[in-house]
């Protein structure tokens, strides 16, 4: 039924539930788990909190470790599972990634920066809207 399921992360508490969902998706259905966790980059959200290169440095950083341990639970599951750091906007990287790996599902968590995405549009809501009619998005809260 699907081959292809895409956790996007951003490492918070808070989407613990979406690796979780995700993981008996693909569980279910012996698909490949893409985890991906995108460096934010939006210029409003850069001038909002200031960050530096080397701040943007440890935020990758903190990418990695996030889809690393997604990756290796997926691998204690007996699936197969890849790890992916993009840096840009979130919405248009987890849909750009979703199209270009031809992801049947994605599992994004309904979380947002406040104020900047009550004005944008959460990254959730933005996704729904630009994935290919051919994935499912799933948001799990």
């Amino acid at each position: 039924m699907y081959d292809n399921v895409l956790i996007a992360t951003d490492g918070s508490d808070a989407t613990e539930g979406c690796v979780d969902y995700a993981l008996e998706i693909a569980d279910r259905t012996d698909a490949k788990v893409h985890a991906l966790y995108v460096v934010e980059t939006k210029a409003t959200y850069i001038l909002t909190v200031g960050l530096s290169d080397d701040e943007l440095e440890r935020y990758r950083e903190y990418g990695r470790e996030t889809v690393t341990e997604i990756v290796e639970q997926v691998a204690d599951r007996g699936l197969e599972g890849d790890g992916v750091i993009k840096t840009g906007r979130p919405s248009e990287k987890i849909v750009e990634y979703a199209n270009d790996n031809d992801i049947d599902v994605v599992v994004v968590g309904k979380q947002g920066h406040g104020a900047v995405d009550r004005h944008l549009g959460s990254t959730a809501e933005n996704v729904m809207r630009m994935v290919d009619d051919a994935a499912t998005v799933v948001v799990e809260n």
